[in-house]
């Protein structure tokens, strides 16, 4: 499967919008900005982010918001950490992911062949009663030093 370029470029994400039936708000805008410089995020993180680097103010809980709705539209994708907290992913393509389960940190694993692999051995998979709609693969990691 050949991945689709990343959302990443403002002018793509407002045609997302548009397509989607939204306004380009300078909420959403800043929130798009804050995904694309953290990449995997929770509401709090780009709250904090936005706190720090932008002037557009925007509660913890129109973060949540906006996050959740760009999921839903397939701009973002979403995961849930192991500590309950809901992480948005600015790449909503296949692909793959590392979880630090100690440090609740997701990184991408961009590795084609291997999740091609992955993909043609349960494609052929049925699961009764179930359709398949996607795959998630994700590796859960624990560091294996101490940081500073």
């Amino acid at each position: 499967m050949k991945q689709e370029p990343l959302l990443r470029t403002f002018e793509k994400f407002k045609a997302q919008l548009k397509k989607a039936g939204l306004k380009a708000t300078a909420q959403r805008l800043a929130v798009h900005e804050a995904m694309t410089e953290i990449g995997h995020a929770s509401a709090d993180m780009v709250s904090q982010w936005l706190d720090e680097n932008s002037t557009t103010h925007i509660t913890v809980a129109s973060v949540y918001n906006i996050l959740t709705q760009m999921a839903e539209l397939g701009i973002y994708s979403y995961r849930m950490s192991s500590n309950n907290k809901m992480y948005f992913d600015v790449t909503a393509t296949g692909h793959m992911h590392v979880y630090d389960r100690e440090n609740h940190t997701f990184r991408d694993l961009m590795d084609e062949r291997l999740y091609e692999d992955i993909l043609q051995r349960i494609g052929s998979r049925r699961f009764r009663g179930y359709r398949i709609e996607g795959v998630d693969i994700q590796f859960i990691v624990r560091p294996t030093r101490r940081r500073p």
